[in-house]
């Protein structure tokens, strides 16, 4: 970053809307943004509030319906606004570049990598085809792709969603922007592969002085990210300032509640719970009077915060660029504040509810080609899972941790009869099911297992009412068979996940994201389940949705005694919520034990890779960094020895490419599975460390 130099873009008191037929949307009102040259800008807030619409803005590609109202957006002292089509052709993927959130949006499917990556200099530069080849080729290695001639000769559809997402970030970087804005980059990509892509992000933009605009709603990643951060709520800004500043001192209520949300390495189901900012974001056209916030808040003054509208303001005794939108920010001191949320019953866990004894789940594939007909080897197979063992008991929160393509959701769908284990047992209730499939299951077997899926939108039949839908599971279960009765738990079913009782007349589409993962999670305890299998619930979701749909599983949890089977690659999440983790690498369980155990050494090396991958919004707490290099080997085609010796930082030989790794039992039910004597292992430092409250109050001073 570079004070000296000219600004790279101004944003100033920007209100850009939408119109309708229904009248004008104000999407975002009096937006104020300065860059610098090699700065990076974090832009945070719930889904809604305006984030992408002002880069949008900036890209001005607000389509046919939307426009920029007042305001202006130089851009190294040119106004966007003023500039002709021809002319922000020749600026965008040049000068100003995007990468979206969704890489598949992005690509063409129809076309070569190299094709995609080529067009970009040839389009924008005097430059020959070879040229731009070499160019693509070495902005391919840069974004650290192995084999990029491979790269370049393959269709999007041939790559990884890590691979496509560096293709995307290679794209972005091939003309080497000035300004480079990133919406969202990393939401549906693995904490390992999200390491990786932040650093690299962040390594290739200081090698060539890039200026960017980071928006997430994941401020553990602003905070590793970021130069400075602006909080929006509602299309406008009411808290912006440095990372340092405005992480250790936030002043604005909206900023505190946010970080409320966020399970910290400091959090505690039970004695700390999750505190969700109550209420719903305004629509636009029904934001009130004074400040937008207010109906939200928890420190709302009658009279003051709900008169006129509120003006961003120098915040004292801070740092200089550290601004808030809020009327009484100086009354409330929030430091001393905990959350008020109350304190929680530990769960006593029951008897044992689930048995996974060397369980295996092998898909076969049928080679049709030449040569596996000369050689033989027409079948092979996808090894998903390979001896799984591990328990669960009543009320016990039990989280599946790993990489996308481990075999997580694999075990899952043996669980729940989708898919016929290929050996071992699965035993519910000491009843082995994983080879009976779900049609050959009794409605008992069926109603005690049930699932919270990762997308609401594909799990709701969107031409049936909400009620209908929930009804329909408690009759075919047969918990109520009284059209009265039915009706009645449903209605008990909308106030446990907390929603209004006329939701039961709506369809889906009338819902938020957030509202339906609540009937997602309403259905799935429709049959009185005593195992809820919940794959990636929240991590779509914001954070304060998000825990605000945490805090609603923990509760029905406590209420019904539930064991919760909780599939996530969120560690800070899993930290939270779980009481025991197992942690899976290529169909392998690479250590399994309690949550304290996991999070403390001795680790596996790949446990030790993912603690170190995952965002923590605290600045006072510090981690080792450990960057895992290349992608998840084929389950086609495995690892000899140690399924994770290609990508391990702690390797020791031979012997990890060549044998299969012992169990090496650390204490009672924690055990972990690798070469590396249990010695050595309990030698390392931990990789996360949490400060006490004298070194918090030290680092402060």
């Amino acid at each position: 970053m570079n004070d000296d130099q000219a600004p790279v873009l101004i944003c100033k008191d920007l209100s850009i809307s939408y119109y309708t037929r229904a009248g004008e949307i104000p999407a975002v009102v009096d937006f104020s943004l300065t860059v610098l040259p090699g700065e990076t800008i974090g832009i945070v807030g719930e889904s809604g509030c305006g984030k992408s619409t002002v880069a949008m803005a900036i890209m001005q590609y607000m389509g046919a319906n939307g426009g920029i109202k007042s305001g202006s957006i130089t851009f190294k002292d040119r106004d966007l606004n003023q500039m002709s089509e021809s002319e922000l052709r020749r600026i965008r993927g040049s000068e100003i570049a995007m990468i979206y959130q969704e890489p598949f949006a992005s690509l063409n499917p129809s076309l070569k990598i190299s094709t995609q990556l080529m067009e970009v200099p040839l389009a924008h530069e005097k430059i020959s085809t070879e040229e731009a080849r070499q160019r693509a080729l070495q902005m391919l290695s840069d974004v650290k792709l192995p084999d990029p001639e491979r790269i370049m000769d393959s269709y999007p559809h041939q790559l990884s969603g890590g691979q496509q997402q560096r293709v995307v970030i290679a794209m972005g970087l091939l003309s080497n922007p000035s300004l480079l804005l990133l919406d969202e980059p990393t939401t549906a990509l693995d904490v390992t592969v999200e390491a990786g892509i932040v650093k690299l992000v962040a390594d290739i933009s200081k090698k060539f002085g890039t200026s960017q605009i980071y928006i997430s709603h994941n401020l553990g990643l602003i905070l590793e990210t970021c130069d400075r951060v602006f909080v929006m709520y509602s299309g406008e800004v009411v808290e912006e300032g440095t990372i340092d500043s405005l992480f250790t001192w936030p002043r604005h209520p909206y900023t505190h509640g946010l970080f409320a949300c966020i399970p910290l390495p400091t959090a505690d189901k039970n004695a700390a719970p999750l505190k969700p900012i109550r209420g719903q974001l305004p629509l636009p056209f029904e934001r009130p009077q004074g400040c937008y916030y207010h109906p939200r808040c928890d420190h709302f003054k009658p009279g003051l915060c709900d008169q006129e509208h509120i003006s961003m303001a120098h915040v004292e005794g801070s740092a200089a660029d550290h601004r808030v939108r809020c009327l009484r920010y100086n009354e409330i001191d929030h430091h001393l504040q905990t959350p008020d949320g109350e304190v929680k019953k530990a769960l006593e866990l029951g008897e044992q509810v689930l048995e996974v004894d060397h369980m295996k789940k092998y898909y076969e594939v049928r080679d049709t080609s030449l040569r596996a007909l000369i050689s033989g080897k027409r079948v092979r197979y996808v090894k998903a899972n390979e001896e799984l063992n591990f328990s669960a008991r009543e009320g016990e929160t039990v989280a599946i941790v790993g990489e996308s393509g481990c075999g997580k959701s694999t075990f899952a769908k043996v669980l729940m009869g989708l898919e016929k284990g290929t050996d071992g047992e699965v035993r519910h209730r000491d009843k082995d099911l994983s080879d009976i499939a779900v049609r050959d299951r009794s409605a008992k077997q069926i109603g005690s297992l049930q699932m919270v899926f990762q997308n609401p939108f594909d799990t709701l039949n969107p031409s049936h009412s909400i009620g209908g839908q929930i009804s329909r599971v408690i009759k075919k279960f047969g918990v109520e068979k009284d059209k009265k009765k039915i009706f009645d738990r449903v209605m008990t079913l909308l106030d446990t996940v907390k929603l209004p009782r006329d939701f039961y007349f709506r369809k889906p589409r009338q819902l938020s994201g957030g509202q339906k993962q609540r009937i997602g999670i309403a259905r799935a305890f429709a049959g009185n389940p005593s195992m809820v299998i919940a794959d990636e619930p929240v991590s779509a979701l914001d954070v304060s949705v998000a825990a605000a749909v945490t805090e609603l599983l923990m509760d029905i949890q406590r209420e019904q005694k539930t064991t919760l089977l909780f599939i996530s690659h969120d560690l800070s999440v899993v930290r939270y919520l779980s009481d025991r983790i197992v942690v899976m690498y290529l169909g392998h369980i690479l250590e399994r034990g309690t949550t304290e155990q996991i999070f403390t050494p001795p680790y596996s090396p790949y446990t030790e890779a993912l603690l170190s991958a995952v965002p923590i919004a605290d600045p006072e707490v510090t981690k080792r960094e450990i960057v895992l290099e290349g992608n998840l080997p084929s389950a086609m085609n495995p690892p000899k020895g140690c399924p994770f010796c290609t990508r391990c930082h702690r390797r020791i030989g031979d012997i990890c490419d060549n044998e299969p790794p012992p169990e090496q039992v650390v204490v009672d039910r924690h055990v972990i599975k690798c070469h590396i004597p249990l010695e050595e292992l309990k030698k390392v430092e931990p990789v996360i460390h949490v400060p006490d409250e004298s070194e918090r109050l030290h680092a402060r001073h």
